[in-house]
């Protein structure tokens, strides 16, 4: 009896001691974080300089802008355009059996991007997030990412060379590095149309009531109307670009989706667009939205005036 209560204990013990014992952090060269554009070419390259990567994906979206919709590329010089973006617009054309090509659908920019994934063979881990990171003589040695799916699992990850190529900066700001928030002033790099900006375009018309109540403004503001009183013309701030859709619709019958009412959708957010229209009638969508025509009869859709 005396025995076998020292094998319980010893069991137990053990078992606790799985429990408590750090999980062993992964090692690798380089470690990417943020599925974009920029952070699958990131892991492209180092992989292809044969050094040990990891490309962390937050969510399960890869490509960014590039495969979310916007695939009306702005493009001035196209000369200028050299390196993997110039291979990038070049493996589009091939997939519409041109040399090149700069306007594309999001279903195609998603397969040259899975190229590039299966040339490089890099690992890569999808839906999770950074929640610390870790830092030697001020140098960031090693983060840890939490799954996004509820199931808790974390995960280390120490590296020579940490990139973030997320939109929102989480890394760097997990790492405390420095940083600047907003626009600059004209005055700060001697420009132009930097900073807080009233011009001729994408401006409200004057005379639209902001209030939830026209006429009464106990009633409270409009959703998304601001009391802030306007700043001086090319002033600096601290705010940053909201973000919007670029949506993709077709006008073919036959590879159509329903658009159905989202569930949390609330009519009152567009409230504004409604009094600008009255305001500023308009004789199709045209007047409030940017149409750009994309391949095989779809969409690129942006806002088109002063709301977005």
């Amino acid at each position: 009896m005396h025995m076998i209560k020292k094998l319980t204990m010893l069991v137990s013990a053990m078992a606790l001691g799985h429990g408590v014992f750090a999980q062993q952090a992964e090692q690798v060269d380089v470690c990417i974080y943020g599925g974009t554009s920029a952070g699958i070419m990131a892991a492209y390259t180092a992989q292809k300089h044969h050094k040990k990567v990891l490309l962390i994906v937050s969510g399960k979206h890869l490509g960014g802008l590039t495969t979310g919709g916007l695939g009306y590329t702005d493009i001035g010089n196209k000369y200028a355009i050299t390196g993997l973006a110039r291979d990038f617009y070049r493996r589009v054309g091939k997939e519409y059996g041109k040399f090149e090509q700069w306007i594309f659908e999001p279903s195609v920019a998603s397969k040259v991007f899975q190229q590039y994934i299966r040339d490089a063979k890099f690992p890569m881990i999808n839906e999770y997030h950074i929640t610390k990171a870790e830092k030697q003589n001020g140098a960031l040695t090693a983060i840890t990412v939490v799954s996004e799916n509820g199931s808790g699992t974390s995960k280390t990850i120490k590296a020579k060379v940490f990139i973030d190529c997320s939109y929102e900066g989480d890394l760097m700001a997990a790492a405390g590095v420095s940083y600047t928030v907003g626009r600059e002033a004209n005055s700060v790099y001697n420009e132009t149309y930097n900073g807080y900006q009233l011009r001729e375009h994408h401006q409200f018309p004057d005379g639209i009531d902001p209030y939830k109540t026209p006429g009464q403004p106990e009633s409270g503001l409009l959703w998304g109307i601001s009391a802030e009183q306007p700043a001086q013309q090319g002033s600096g701030d601290n705010k940053v670009q909201a973000y919007n859709f670029r949506i993709c619709l077709t006008s073919n019958p036959s590879n159509k989706v329903e658009i159905t009412r989202p569930e949390a959708y609330d009519s009152t957010r567009y409230e504004l667009l409604l009094r600008y229209l009255a305001k500023k009638p308009v004789g199709d969508l045209w007047g409030f939205l940017k149409f750009d025509l994309m391949p095989n009869s779809k969409t690129d859709i942006n806002n088109n005036g002063p709301f977005s």
